[in-house]
């Protein structure tokens, strides 16, 4: 792997993407995508994350299967592909989907750096929500299957598509969960936290319509994790949602214990507030 930047120019938003050193690591690698930092990777030490938020995301994985379970799982927004690689690594021989509307960026980041042997991913050069009806098939799953883990990651305040980012697109997106599934979404939002607050109540909204389809798994949500100094609502940063029947009353492992696994993984200081705490501190952000 080599220690030079790699740089390609997106043809749909026009931007360069590059990778690049990491800047305090022999191994890390950033993907910078118009100048912005998007993903870090540490193609050595793939079991390692690094940027905060995504460590959450990584924390619930974890906790919802027995240690080295195989996940089915799909990724909205491919970025570096840093969770597919943590998955692999922690879980390997998970069946895997991403989806990445750039055409040219998984191209970019599979040749600077390759995924580790083993790893099985597919990846969809696809809009998000037009790509979900067919992520369970993509990902390997028999007809009827649906996936374990769906994670959302391409939201960032009033820049958010708005088809995705709204009641329908999650009503969709909870459709194509199995039972033990558990949909995350990675909310970016700057100080006072409207746009956290829209998605949650979205997300509300769509597990309570869920609940009135018939034969559907029950599916419990939104829970809330992120730093506890986000909940003053005076500091942008990232929010975690997470709903679903993996947290539903059906739930195979209590959810009580699965959000105890997330406190405890962090980062520190650590917030994790169940659908009812997730709501009253929605209403305090109005």
């Amino acid at each position: 792997m080599s220690g030079a930047s790699r740089s390609v120019q997106l043809s749909l938003s026009g931007l360069t993407a590059r990778i690049l050193p990491d800047g305090f690591s022999e191994s890390g690698r950033v993907l910078e995508i118009g100048g912005a930092e998007q993903s870090h990777v540490d193609p050595a030490h793939p079991e390692r994350i690094f940027y905060e938020y995504l460590h959450r995301v990584g924390a619930v994985a974890d906790a919802m299967a027995p240690a080295g379970e195989p996940l089915s799982a799909a990724h909205l927004g491919a970025g570096g592909l840093t969770l597919p690689r943590y998955l692999q690594a922690t879980r390997p021989g998970s069946a895997q989907v991403a989806v990445e509307i750039e055409r040219e960026l998984p191209s970019l980041v599979l040749d600077a750096l390759p995924l580790p042997p083993g790893t099985r991913l597919r990846i969809l050069n696809d809009d998000a929500r037009a790509a979900l009806p067919g992520l369970a098939a993509a990902a390997g799953l028999a007809p009827g299957e649906g996936l374990d883990l769906l994670v959302v990651d391409i939201f960032s305040g009033r820049d958010a598509p708005p088809h995705l980012a709204c009641e329908g697109f999650y009503r969709e997106a909870l459709e194509v969960l199995g039972p033990r599934g558990i949909l995350l979404v990675n909310v970016g939002d700057d100080a006072g936290l409207s746009f956290f607050a829209a998605q949650a109540t979205a997300l509300t909204d769509a597990v309570a319509h869920r609940g009135s389809v018939r034969d559907a798994a029950p599916a419990s949500g939104p829970w809330t994790l992120t730093d506890a100094s986000l909940l003053s609502g005076r500091r942008e940063g990232n929010l975690i949602l997470a709903a679903g029947p993996g947290l539903g009353p059906g739930a195979r492992i209590d959810p009580r214990e699965q959000a105890e696994a997330w406190r405890r993984a962090g980062p520190h200081p650590a917030a994790v507030l169940d659908p009812l705490e997730t709501e009253g501190f929605v209403r305090s952000l109005e």
